[in-house]
């Protein structure tokens, strides 16, 4: 499972999010896509955790809250079509 961050920050790094979601267990994974053409930030990214149960805790608590000056959009992500 993985979990989509929505409403980042375009400052916002990995170890950034990483550190934030670290909180509520181990993180395996992020990835923050960049606009091809100008390189910088699309303002989301995406989250592996160790397990789901601390994915399902960092959703809880992230979801609605307010990050460098943003509130984030946290939650489960929905595989491509």
């Amino acid at each position: 499972m993985s979990i989509y961050v929505g409403n980042l920050s375009f400052e916002a790094t990995e170890a950034d999010v990483t550190n934030v979601f670290k909180e509520y267990g181990e993180v395996k994974k992020v990835y923050l896509p960049s606009d091809r053409e100008t390189g910088k930030m699309r303002g989301f990214g995406f989250v592996e955790m160790e397990t789901e149960n601390q994915e399902s805790a960092a959703i809880d608590k992230l979801n609605g809250s307010e990050w460098m000056g943003r509130i984030l959009k946290v939650n489960k992500a929905k595989p491509r079509e």
